[in-house]
């Protein structure tokens, strides 16, 4: 055991600052993230979607400074990751809609001026729709038409098309009451 902490003391060093780099930066990340959701009233749910998605990137980071740290034979390296991602880029090419959605909610986590309960209307000249957004999920936004119909959006087409506030929800829940 000496043998292998005094042969690697370098790798088992950078080992650790690499983990204590990981720790700090998802630890600010995630702090970041639930502010940035709290101060514009986002749905916790939400909050805690995209702090899944910034977490795996950071540990997808992270893996690879592992392997540069402790200095994996990049051809065989190389040969296996190509592999994988030959595979991976099948996949993801069938899957392409689902990555676009996915990228979509997180930038309407932070970009989207409207909430729950809000009355949008979306302006597409096929298919114009009013409703109230009663979800916003990772995929999807579910919508509730005045017909009780409930519309299940994609989120990509949702950046895609104009998108008009008519109420917000405090207006709404106050013309009720």
């Amino acid at each position: 055991m000496e043998a292998f902490l005094r042969d690697h003391s370098s790798e088992l060093l950078g080992t650790i600052i690499a983990l204590g780099v990981f720790l700090v930066t998802r630890f600010l990340s995630v702090k970041t993230i639930r502010r940035i959701g709290r101060i514009s009233d986002i749905n916790r749910i939400r909050t805690r979607l995209v702090i899944r998605y910034v977490t795996f990137a950071l540990t997808v980071i992270l893996i690879v400074a592992l392997i540069l740290i402790w200095g994996v034979n990049i051809r065989e390296l190389g040969l296996i990751i190509s592999s994988v991602f030959a595979v991976i880029g099948v996949a993801l090419f069938a899957t392409w809609s689902i990555l676009s959605n996915i990228t979509a909610g997180i930038i309407l986590f932070f970009y989207f001026p409207y909430k729950i309960g809000d009355r949008i209307r979306i302006q597409d000249k096929d298919f114009p729709e009013e409703a109230i957004i009663m979800d916003i999920q990772s995929f999807t936004v579910h919508l509730l038409k005045d017909d009780g119909e409930l519309l299940t959006y994609p989120n990509n087409l949702l950046l895609q098309k104009g998108v008009v506030l008519i109420k917000k929800q405090a207006e709404i829940e106050g013309g009720l009451g």
